[in-house]
């Protein structure tokens, strides 16, 4: 099987398919594209002549940020004679183009230059520059239409500082309870043959329903091992039966095997499935095809599974345009009430109707799946750098961290425990957003009994400390590694071990463990697909618990073995690393992003090295863009 090498960008390895792009084609991914519209909203009423004047193309590299220019407005500048546009002149341009798109926005003509630009800048091949400015051009105008640049903010973006200033994602604070929070009281160890609860967790499956064996697995589109991804060349293998490594999803087969091959694992008492549904063919998606993908899935999980409860949480995939969730006060048919609607019927088996009010409302909710356990799905979108509709207002959106601590503060006074899961883990959110929830999972430390979340496809964790020293680990997320193959990684699930269901439990995960399709071994001729317990987190680091310290001392443990780093190494690519060695500074940025649950906030880190720099200079942060 051919093996494709995975972006170490800021020497950290991530999944995004931005990256995979750049990484497998020359250019960057479809999540640039919705950006382009931007600056096609602002080339429009410049001079629509400049884009037929021919220009080098220029690659635009991948960004930590979907809305951060800085790499591209130079070359911007170079090939648009933007050098000597002055700071009054910008100004006034752009109150000329947020005037005029009030009064009567052009989409099309916004569209068409913003495919020209697409194309020019060779962000996709051209096909997909105009299937994906055609998804994305409305809900891109709609969001500009709403006052999302100021003229000021929009000119500090182009010339710089000294013209205005650029941060319409400003410093946001939720209101906590007046309630004293109780001293801290970590749980204690169950007591010898107290049960044990198996937590079966799903996440990130997507699922291509044009995945085709025999197909190039190195296309030039986003991804690949598809109809219309043509045949490889003839010194290549085409796309194995059962996946492939590469940027490619997988095929409902190879689903259908996992959920049918649960066995060994259980028994489950139940479920969290934490989204990302479709597969990322996200330039062609209708929401005909994503709710196709959601009935599909819901019925072969609902079909394997049986009686056993499933609570799921909304991924970032789900939507049309992709990472496009506009909050409540978005009405009409750009709101997301059609995803919604039919993610309550879909899983009304499933949810009580108070869940079904909430997840109707802003696609998360809160249950009790048993007594003194509270579940809390949240809508992690709502947090997402990604989601171009926050660029309206990104100040808690559709109030979920208010109503969160609400939640939380009810369970408190009940002497509950809860249980977090969602898709986009807090690290990797908008700043204040993160910052907030750190704040709310610091007060509530003894009621959070565990944080669950996927989206970045690989098997790692995010450890919390306390707010005043950052020094005592309080809490950790687990992020559990993907189904999907996509990029370069063996299909797999997680087991999480936690403590049972009697009555003064923790709730606590006592262990986890990682289940893997090897696909070298599933694709060879004549073979079946045997999912196999790729190995158990206690026995493999020599845990004492899975309590937030352990796994706080494993980080360092790991910083001074590099034989055990090795170890986490291969675990995190799920039994499939790149062929690039991970050196002292991809070793350190791993380690830094597995303490890092709050975003852009390098004292996180500032024991793994002096300063929290690596050698050479080069910075732990900006921590890089995940799918």
């Amino acid at each position: 099987m051919p093996r494709h090498g995975v972006s170490t960008r800021w020497g950290h390895p991530r999944f995004c398919w931005k990256q995979a792009l750049k990484r497998t084609s020359g250019a960057p991914g479809l999540g640039l594209l919705w950006m382009v519209l931007s600056l096609g909203l602002v080339l429009v009423l410049l001079d629509p002549m400049v884009l037929w004047v021919p220009a080098r193309a220029h690659p635009l590299p991948a960004q930590d940020h979907p809305i951060r220019f800085h790499g591209i407005v130079p070359r911007l500048q170079d090939a648009f004679g933007w050098r000597n546009l002055t700071c009054p002149v910008c100004k006034g341009l752009f109150t000329a183009i947020n005037f005029g798109l009030k009064k009567e926005p052009n989409v099309a003509r916004v569209g068409s230059v913003a495919t020209k630009l697409c194309k020019m800048l060779n962000i996709a091949p051209p096909t997909v520059c105009q299937s994906a400015v055609q998804l994305f051009e409305d809900d891109m105008v709609e969001v500009w239409t709403r006052s999302v640049l100021s003229p000021s903010e929009a000119c500090g973006l182009l010339l710089g500082s000294t013209c205005g200033h650029w941060d319409i994602f400003s410093s946001w604070n939720i209101s906590l309870p007046a309630v004293p929070k109780p001293p801290p009281k970590p749980p204690s160890p169950p007591a010898p043959g107290a049960p044990v609860s198996r937590v079966l967790f799903l996440t990130d499956l997507h699922w291509d329903h044009d995945y085709l064996e025999g197909t190039d697995p190195n296309c030039a589109d986003p991804l690949c091992c598809r109809r219309g991804s043509g045949l490889p060349p003839t010194s290549q293998p085409g796309a194995g039966y059962w996946g492939e490594y590469s940027k490619c999803d997988l095929p409902l087969r190879t689903l259908e095997s996992l959920l049918s091959g649960l066995g060994p694992a259980g028994p489950f008492d139940m479920v969290y499935w934490t989204g990302d549904i479709p597969a990322h063919d996200v330039w062609q998606q209708s929401r005909r095809d994503q709710l196709r993908a959601l009935t599909t899935i819901t019925d072969l999980v609902r079909k394997f599974l049986g009686p056993v409860p499933v609570y799921p949480a909304v991924g970032n995939h789900e939507s049309t345009p992709v990472n496009g969730f506009p909050p409540p006060f978005i009405e009409g048919n750009q709101s997301s009430r059609w995803l919604y609607e039919a993610m309550a019927k879909a899983w009304e088996p499933w949810l009580p109707a108070e869940a079904l009010h909430t997840l109707r409302i802003g696609g998360f909710y809160a249950l009790s799946p048993r007594p003194g356990l509270r579940l809390i799905s949240l809508n992690m979108n709502f947090c997402s750098r990604e989601n171009f509709w926050l660029l309206i207002n990104s100040t808690d959106p559709a109030g979920q961290l208010q109503w969160l601590v609400g939640e939380l503060q009810a369970a408190e006074d009940r002497g509950d425990k809860v249980h977090i899961i969602g898709h986009i883990p807090p690290g990797h959110c908008l700043k204040s957003w993160s910052w907030n929830y750190y704040r709310i999972v610091a007060r509530y430390e003894n009621t959070l009994a565990g944080q669950f979340f996927g989206h970045t496809h690989v098997d790692e964790f995010e450890v919390f400390y306390d707010e005043e020293t950052l020094s005592r680990p309080l809490a950790v997320a687990f992020l559990a590694p993907s189904a999907t193959t996509y990029i370069s990684l063996n299909p797999g699930y997680r087991v999480y071990l936690i403590d049972g269901n009697y009555t003064g439990s923790s709730h606590v995960v006592l262990d986890h463990e990682t289940y893997i399709l090897n696909l070298t071994q599933a694709n060879a001729p004549g073979a079946k697909p045997q999912w196999q317990l790729l190995y158990k987190a206690r026995e493999t680091y020599g845990l004492p618990n899975a309590l937030p310290a352990a796994w706080h001392n494993l980080v360092y443990r790991m910083r001074d073995d590099m034989r055990l780093f090795q170890t986490f190494w291969f675990l995190y690519h799920k039994g499939h690393p790149p062929s690039e060695p991970c050196g002292a500074p991809c070793r350190l940025a791993t380690l830094c992003a597995q303490l890092s649950a709050r975003a852009d906030s390098p004292a996180l880190c500032r024991h793994l090295v002096p300063n929290g720099s690596l050698p050479g200079g080069q910075n732990l942060w900006p921590r890089p863009l995940f799918c």
